[in-house]
Formats: structure tokens, C-alpha cells, sequence
């Protein structure tokens, strides 16, 4: 979700004065995994390069980054899929991912999927993925657009482009075939949602239809009930009850139900509800976003 775009610094202001009629985090911890496939999603905000100090800046970066990783491990996920893990360089464009370099590095027994030349294939949301549990066998993606071949083709109306990075896996201990679809969609506008949505669907429908175990992930900037959601649940896909709100200003302030979403198809199951992980590391929020996770059990 792009916040500066749609906070004004006076709407930002009002929002805090009447905090009190808002619900503030309480600190939560993953509980200890299961055997089953534990798949996370996490939106870790854009980095913006030409920006030495403030919010998002490289300043910033460098001061949240530790909490970053260490959420990261906290999490434990076996997969993971971010958005909007982007360092952002403006005009001049970017080859730098901090972020994705910062995790790989600090967490070795990891691989990234849905990455590549960033002239060919966008690296932005990339899926990290535990190499002695999963083997990457693909990796593609599509803009939500009317071009959605064409790489950082602008969105329906001809807003920033948005798009869904796809991985497929083995899961090494079961030998049964995963698809990821990780999505984020287009905030401000919701026919950009709901047509982004009917793509996902056009391009990811023959799989649900041939039951395969297809888990979509991602922030769809819209809430359990939205058209948005339905058009994927009416695909084939079951959305996890996702509780309490998983974007939170950067302050811990939640002021609607949860945007980031995972959704099963293919006759997977949760072992248990899924879970907003809502902590700070080192008196610092990651992110402005909570991540979501949830245990996966493949029959």
C-alpha cells in the first residue's frame, strides 16, 4: 500500500488526534511450528533512495533493518512472499534491492524466487523460500494491465504499475507441486482492484480447475466481504479468516480489518488460524505493515 499518496500530513494529524477511538497493537508472537509448511506474506514498504533521512529514507532503512531480519527469523517461515520490497530510484531508476540483499545475507539457508534481471523480469516482490524444504522449478509474472506481457506496464487506468510474481515448488518431503501467486494491488482505485483480480483469475484459473495446490498471497488492499476478494474466492480459492488489521500506519494503529491475505486452493488446509504477527524488534516497527502466517498442511 502506497501511504504518502493518500495521507495528507493534516488527514495523517486527525487520525492521531482521535487515536483514542482507535484500537492500538498489543505485542503477539508466532506460535511454534508444526511440520506443516509455514507460508508468510509481508509487505516491507519501499526504500527511497534519493531520500538521506525521514521515513522510508536510507537513514530509516539502516535503523530498521536489524528489526527487519529479525522478524524474519522470528517468523520462520519456509516460504514468504513480500511487497513492495523495492529500493526506489526514481527517474533514474535502480539495481539495488537492499532489502532482498540484506535477508539473503543475513540468512543464508534461504533463496530468493520470482527475481531476476530487473530489465526483464521485476524483482520487487520477490518469494523467499527455505532450500532444504522446497526446490524452485518456476518462476513468471504478469502485469495488471492490458498489457500484462509487457514489463512495468502501467495499471488499468494508468496508475504506477502493479503486478503478481509467480513461483512454483517441490515440496521436498511430500514430492506434491506448489504454485504461489504473490499479489499486491493498486490502493487508490477499485476498479483497479476488481479488474486486477479478474486477471489473476484468467491467468490461474486452469490450474484451479485442474486442482492444483495453487496458495495466493499478497496485499489485495481490500478487506474480508470486498468484491475484490470475492471474485478470487468464486475462483476456487478459500481465504483464511484473517483478524484485526495488518496495515498500521508505522505506529501501531489499526483502523480496518486485514488487506494482506492468504487464499488456498487444491485441497490444502490450515493447521490452526492464521496469525497477524503484531511486535516490534529493538523499539522498532519493521514495517508498516504486519506480517501474515500460517501453517499449511499438504495431505
Amino acid at each position: 500500500m502506497r501511504k504518502g499518496l493518500v495521507w495528507s500530513g493534516a488527514m495523517l494529524a486527525a487520525v492521531l488526534a482521535a487515536v483514542s477511538c482507535t484500537t492500538m497493537t498489543a505485542p503477539s508472537a508466532v506460535t511454534p511450528r508444526s511440520d506443516a509448511l509455514r507460508v508468510a506474506t509481508y509487505n516491507v514498504h519501499y526504500i527511497i533512495l534519493a531520500k538521506e533521512t525521514g521515513p522510508w529514507s536510507i537513514a530509516d532503512w539502516h535503523d530498521r533493518k536489524g528489526s527487519m531480519d529479525q522478524a524474519f527469523k522470528a517468523i520462520d517461515a519456509d516460504v514468504m512472499g513480500f511487497q513492495e520490497m523495492e529500493s526506489f530510484g526514481g527517474r533514474s531508476g535502480s539495481q539495488e534491492n537492499l532489502t532482498l540483499d540484506w535477508l539473503l545475507a543475513k540468512n543464508p539457508d534461504y533463496a530468493a524466487a520470482a527475481v531476476g534481471d530487473p530489465d526483464a523480469f521485476p524483482s520487487t516482490q520477490p518469494i523467499l523460500y527455505r532450500q532444504s524444504r522446497l526446490e524452485l522449478v518456476g518462476q513468471d509474472w504478469f502485469f495488471f494491465s492490458d498489457t500484462p506481457d509487457v514489463i512495468y506496464a502501467r495499471t488499468f487506468n494508468g496508475s504506477y504499475p502493479a503486478f503478481a510474481s509467480l513461483a512454483t515448488f517441490i515440496d521436498k518431503p511430500t514430492g506434491e507441486t506448489l504454485h504461489f501467486v504473490n499479489v499486491h494491488f493498486e490502493f487508490k482505485s477499485r476498479s483497479n482492484r476488481v479488474q486486477s483480480a479478474e486477471l489473476v483469475v484468467n491467468r490461474v484459473q486452469p490450474l484451479l480447475d485442474a486442482g492444483e495446490k495453487v496458495i495466493l498471497i499478497g496485499d489485495i488492499n481490500a478487506r474480508h466481504g470486498a468484491r475484490t476478494q470475492d471474485i478470487l474466492a468464486e475462483a476456487g480459492w478459500d481465504f483464511l479468516p484473517v483478524k484485526g488489521a495488518t496495515y498500521h500506519l508505522n505506529r501501531g494503529v489499526h483502523l480496518f480489518g486485514a488487506i494482506d491475505h492468504i487464499a488456498l486452493s487444491g485441497g490444502l488446509r490450515a493447521d490452526g488460524p492464521p496469525q497477524v504477527f503484531r511486535q516490534k524488534f529493538d523499539d522498532r516497527w519493521p514495517s508498516d505493515h504486519y506480517p501474515v502466517v500460517a501453517d499449511i498442511v499438504i495431505d
